[in-house]
């Protein structure tokens, strides 16, 4: 397997991982939690454009577009923005995401966040299959 399908399958993972937190987010209130004006509403809403937009990066990591990198570099660090935010949330002693899934959501957001954007750096620049 080649490093840029290794990307493709760390973003898949990470994917899965995210949009499986989202749904957790959504058990856990957090449009209260980070009080969201609009609440589940524009929470859903602002849900459907992230999952709209991971899901367009996956179909440009697959084809290895020109803009296939930056995809996953945006994925790595909302997914490391994400993990950080909640870590925070944990520490502070928020009882929100405390669950065993919860918290191994978050974990494995993190660590797969840092090996994606790890592989993702290692690769050459100009390396890409298409550049439409």
């Amino acid at each position: 397997m080649g490093k840029r399908d290794f990307v493709a399958s760390l973003y898949l993972v990470n994917a899965v991982v995210l949009i499986a937190h989202e749904i957790d987010s959504a058990y856990w209130h957090e449009w209260e939690l980070l009080t969201l004006p609009g609440g589940i509403q524009l929470f859903v809403i602002l849900n459907m454009v992230l999952i709209g937009v991971v899901l367009w990066g996956y179909r440009s990591v697959i084809l290895w577009t020109h803009r296939a990198r930056s995809y996953s570099y945006l994925l790595a660090v909302l997914g490391i923005f994400a993990a950080l935010l909640h870590g925070a949330l944990l520490a502070s002693g928020a009882p929100e995401f405390r669950l065993p899934t919860s918290v191994a959501l978050i974990f494995a957001t993190f660590v797969i966040s840092v090996w994606q954007l790890i592989v993702t750096a290692r690769i050459p620049k100009g390396s890409g299959r298409h550049h439409w």
